[in-house]
């Protein structure tokens, strides 16, 4: 089976259009089709369907997507431990960020790879913490750092980094605002800005309200802290922020809690890191809190 071919599949069924897949490919759009057409006849079968100037999957496109995904990066793996061999920190290393991470600590830590890894080609994605867990498992990124979750997931190495305390935050001209004690009955009743069910920050403060059998006013749900920040700001709620991220807001203390979160790398299990990924791995591991 063509690899040419093969790459040029993925592209149409990830960007859903001919041309745009030519424009990814830096190609033009009948080359395209030509190379999808030689893969069609290989294997005696439709892969799209054109239906209506919209280009969908057939039954055997959905079953070939996958499997065309893992040949591709297996070729590339296999590409980058030939050129390891010779000890060389070089080719293309895929990253995934949260947003977090890579608004308030990538940047010292990228400068210094940059300098001393020169011949490395960054790819570097920004996303929420749960896609950083499905872009190591798909083989997108080589690593991910982001929020760990705590449960254990298949397939998943997972190297801990650094601990990020959490606090309860309002504005300035919020009810609560200089209170030395708050309790939970309390928060309950007000509105909160909740950074969603599909992260962490937002599992944590669920258990802390149902350990008490509180239940959360949620006001407006967003898993962005910027935009949390900005909505406390404005004194829409109160919410949860890191402490790194307070600025001018107000801390509500609750006696006798303590919220915190890890912040780490997330590999994939029985996958030979490329020596960038090492070398990246090994920079971050000198800047831990967390042994």
């Amino acid at each position: 089976m063509d690899i040419q071919a093969l790459i040029a599949f993925i592209a149409v069924a990830e960007t859903g259009s001919f041309s745009l897949a030519a424009e990814k490919l830096f190609l033009t759009q009948s080359a395209v089709s030509k190379r999808v057409a030689q893969l069609e006849q290989q294997l005696q079968t439709p892969v799209f369907d054109r239906v209506k100037k919209k280009t969908l999957l057939t039954e055997a496109g959905q079953a070939l997507l996958p499997k065309a995904k893992q040949i591709i990066q297996s070729l590339k793996d296999t590409q980058q431990a030939i050129s390891d061999i010779a000890g060389k920190t070089s080719g293309k290393l895929a990253i995934a960020f949260s947003h977090h991470i890579g608004l308030h600590r990538l940047g010292p830590h990228l400068k210094q790879f940059s300098s001393d890894h020169a011949e490395v080609n960054l790819d570097i994605s920004f996303v929420d913490s749960d896609d950083g867990y499905a872009r190591v498992l798909e083989g997108t990124s080589e690593m991910a750092v982001i929020t760990l979750f705590p449960e254990p997931r298949k397939d998943i190495s997972v190297t801990p980094l650094w601990r990020d305390p959490l606090a309860l935050v309002c504005s300035p001209d919020h009810p609560l605002h200089l209170r030395d004690n708050v309790s939970l009955e309390e928060l309950s009743q007000l509105d909160m800005i909740f950074p969603g069910d599909n992260t962490h920050t937002g599992n944590l403060i669920h258990h802390l309200f149902a350990q008490e059998n509180r239940s959360l006013k949620t006001s407006m749900t967003t898993s962005n802290l910027e935009t949390i920040k900005m909505m406390v700001s404005i004194g829409l709620g109160w919410s949860v922020l890191p402490k790194t991220m307070i600025g001018d807001l107000e801390q509500i203390h609750i006696p006798d809690t303590y919220l915190e979160r890890q912040l780490g790398i997330v590999e994939l299990q029985g996958r030979q890191p490329s020596n960038a990924a090492s070398a990246f791995k090994a920079m971050l591991l000198k800047t831990a809190s967390i042994y």
